[in-house]
């Protein structure tokens, strides 16, 4: 069935988010109605228009419009999101965005300050902690008055090990100070051989200790006795000093490649021996109520954090406890209940980054309010989902509408209300294929409903492994001694519940014990307009070379980023009108049509194409046209194998989707390994991808093995576990319930294994 919303019913903005005309990114004017106050799945094959339609036109139109009611002043502080690409809109909500984005690296961020629940902590032990230590700031890692002195807050300290640092064998003219700042001829070696303080062609061990330790350490010296080359105004620093100030104490914006390596040799990181790694100071860690410090609590599984707090028994501060054990509740319903609130929140992977977000609209008292969730059973096992699918209807049941991008089974079955994209992606998708609920879909051919219908089997031809690498007494984090041996040449799944120590034993302990691992992460993609699938892929430059050898023009003229730049709005292709007080004004430059490019360069061809219709080919017909350049065309066939060779090679980045992005980050590792017997983990390379999609990639991972490579995926979905020659099963449950093997061997016997959720799971995913 398949449907667009009529635009001549009368207008109900009580019942309905009304699109007319959407055209954001590859939509073909969408016309279609969203019910209010239900859960509505957007669904369709990666890059097919869900996000699109439910953010790039939906959403951001909302936010806009909520933006535009705040005065000026306030708005010009407010970030500034482009107009909706779409001809109307109409029964616009206010609307919360709650997205897979990790949390930034902020080393003072933690699991508590991103999900609130820190601060209630430090008003609760400003309150009635014993004895106490001042006001809530007095608490907070983040404040002077709380945070530890030593480590400034941080838990940690960044030291100089002198031992590394140092060839004491030589003296400071041939180079002692093994550091490239400190090499012979630069400033600060001049600064060290003219300080005076020791002989400069002495070794090292040979010198008087007090004369190694003054140059080692001085801070702020006045020196006596300096050569004539030293400056006559210059105060003298140690070395060990100087490197903390210029690079420990800040991160310097740019590091050159020798700096960057010698750092890594040279700097230790350790707990800071004051705090303990606690962040906080002596009096903040001496308050307590009932023998515990705040550091004790934040240091506690929120699971069991939840019964301390239960059990406590202050008529005074009775609501503050209440709202702390409703969040800590909040937290164990998502799934959260491994983790421990002094967690750094850089170290949480997208999808326990979404499900934090989520915690914080919990419980609110707004209502009619649209949430736009992107895939946020990412990073969840199934049986986690059911939760998911609790906190969703309790949102929807309080009087909001829910939008949801999806892809898994569970969650589309649960939905109120289906919108299906389609039928393919990029210029092939963009059009609704279906509107209904979730049994009529079911019933389709589209690309969902055969997804939906189509029934599993588990792999019953294995592959064999004929050799293994083992891993070795694994402990890091909640590993509990693990040793396991990890076949090679054959395509092998890592499955457990969250928290249950999949990434830590095989993202990380694998390829330390073992470097010939690759790790595939979810390290997101960076660039902005500039930044495209060529310049990721790293052909950029052959293409701009290839064009200057066909036409006698340097390659700079081919690269909007230098001589080829449209004069008029610098080569991205808009211009950009500020109008002060008001909105930006973004308009499509005129000079060069958006094609970025001057006119010198839009005159020059290859093979009949300008530089700008070879960016707006896709992958497949720009391997035609770079025939005769097998590098480019080696590149752009990983691009097509992934399943990306419908996307143009110089379209922005930040109009792909999360799966498209994923995708591109392991073309771009394929084209630049030359081993046929490679070793790959990837960590949840699913993420983002339709079932249809799975299958997609499932066949490229069979083609690598069976050339003599070696694959590793961190997964939860079942299709992918199913498939694979090998499965390492890691649970039975999260964080100190983790890090043990439940079960290794072909998917066949993991459903027959009694402890296994995974197992459990997979046996009804199959029937």
């Amino acid at each position: 069935m398949t449907t667009t919303a009529a635009t001549d019913e009368p207008q109900d903005r009580e019942q309905w988010i009304r699109v007319e005309g959407a055209r954001t990114n590859n939509l073909r004017d969408v016309s279609v109605r969203v019910p209010k106050h239900r859960i509505t799945v957007f669904t369709g094959v990666s890059g097919s228009g869900k996000s699109s339609l439910a953010f790039g036109t939906i959403a951001t139109e909302a936010q806009r419009l909520v933006s535009d009611t705040y005065p000026l002043f306030v708005r010009n502080r407010l970030p500034q999101g482009r107009a909706a690409d779409v001809d109307r809109l109409d029964g616009l909500m206010f609307t919360t965005i709650v997205d897979q984005r990790p949390f930034t690296g902020n080393a003072r961020s933690t699991v508590g300050t991103a999900s609130d629940i820190a601060p209630l902590l430090r008003l609760l032990f400003s309150r009635i902690g014993s004895p106490a230590a001042g006001f809530s700031p007095a608490y907070s890692f983040n404040d002077p008055g709380g945070m530890c002195p030593r480590c400034e807050g941080l838990g940690v300290v960044d030291d100089i090990d002198l031992g590394l640092l140092l060839d004491r064998r030589r003296s400071l003219r041939e180079g002692a100070i093994r550091f490239p700042t400190f090499a012979p001829g630069t400033y600060r070696w001049k600064r060290m051989v003219h300080s005076g303080l020791v002989d400069p062609d002495q070794p090292l061990a040979a010198l008087p200790a007090a004369g190694l330790d003054t140059l080692l350490h001085a801070e702020g010296l006045r020196l006596s006795d300096p050569d004539p080359e030293y400056p006559k105004a210059g105060r003298f620093d140690g070395v060990v000093p100087r490197l903390r100030t210029s690079y420990l104490r800040k991160t310097p914006s740019r590091l050159t490649d020798e700096e960057k390596t010698a750092l890594d040799r040279v700097v230790t990181r350790s707990t800071c021996p004051e705090c303990g790694g606690t962040r906080l100071n002596a009096t903040a860690r001496a308050s307590l109520i009932d023998g515990r410090s705040i550091a004790d609590w934040t240091a506690t599984p929120i699971g069991e954090l939840r019964r301390i707090v239960a059990a406590l028994r202050f008529p005074s501060v009775a609501p503050l406890v209440r709202t702390i054990r409703e969040r800590l509740d909040a937290m164990k319903s998502v799934g959260l209940g491994y983790l421990s609130l002094d967690r750094a929140s850089n170290t949480l992977s997208g999808g326990e980054a979404q499900r934090v977000k989520i915690v914080r609209h919990l419980g609110s008292a707004l209502s009619d309010v649209c949430y736009v969730f992107d895939e946020p059973s990412a990073g969840l096992h199934p049986h986690d989902v059911h939760r998911l699918l609790t906190l969703l209807t309790r949102l929807r049941d309080a009087h909001n509408t829910v939008l949801v991008v999806e892809h898994h089974p569970a969650v589309i079955a649960a939905a109120d209300h289906i919108i299906d994209l389609g039928p393919g992606a990029g210029t092939d998708g963009g059009r609704i294929q279906f509107e209904g609920t979730p049994a009529e879909i079911g019933a389709t051919r589209t690309a969902t409903g055969r997804m939906l219908h189509t029934r599993i089997r588990v792999n019953d031809r294995p592959r064999t492994a004929r050799e293994v690498v083992t891993i070795n007494h694994a402990t890091a984090h909640n590993l509990h001694g693990i040793t396991v041996d990890v076949p090679l040449r054959v395509l092998t799944a890592v499955t457990g519940v969250a928290g249950s120590g999949k990434s830590t034993l095989i993202a990380s302990e694998l390829p330390r014990q073992h470097p010939a691992f690759t790790v595939i992460g979810q390290a997101p993609l960076h660039g902005g307009i500039r930044s495209t699938p060529a310049t990721v892929l790293d052909i950029a430059e052959p293409v701009r070379e290839a064009f200057s050898n066909a036409t006698g023009l340097h390659p700079s003229w081919f690269s909007t980023n230098s001589r080829g730049a449209c004069p008029v709005c610098k080569g991205r292709g808009i211009v950009v009108t500020d109008l002060a007080f008001l909105d930006d004004v973004r308009t499509t430059c005129e000079a060069c049509d958006g094609s970025r490019f001057n006119p010198t360069t839009l005159a020059a061809g290859l093979h009949g194409h300008t530089i700008a219709q070879t960016l707006s080919m896709n992958a497949t017909r720009a391997k035609d046209l770079f025939s005769d350049h097998p590098e480019i065309t080696r590149r752009l066939a990983w691009l097509d194998q992934v399943g990306l060779g419908y996307l143009t090679i110089g379209q922005s980045l930040d109009t792909l989707s999360g799966g498209e992005r994923q995708r591109l980050l392991l073309a771009r590792h394929l084209s630049t390994t030359e081993s046929a017997h490679q070793r790959i983990v990837l960590d949840e390379p699913t993420a983002g991808l339709h079932g249809n999609d799975v299958d997609d990639l499932l066949t490229l991972l069979d083609r690598l093995v069976d050339s003599g490579a070696t694959v590793i995926a961190i997964e939860h979905n079942q299709r992918v576990i199913a498939h694979a020659d090998h499965v390492i099963d890691l649970g039975p449950g999260a964080g100190a319930d983790g890090g043990r093997i439940l079960y290794q061997g072909p998917p066949a016997g993991l459903i027959a294994s009694p402890h296994s959720l995974t197992g459990r799971h997979l046996r009804d995913f199959v029937r």
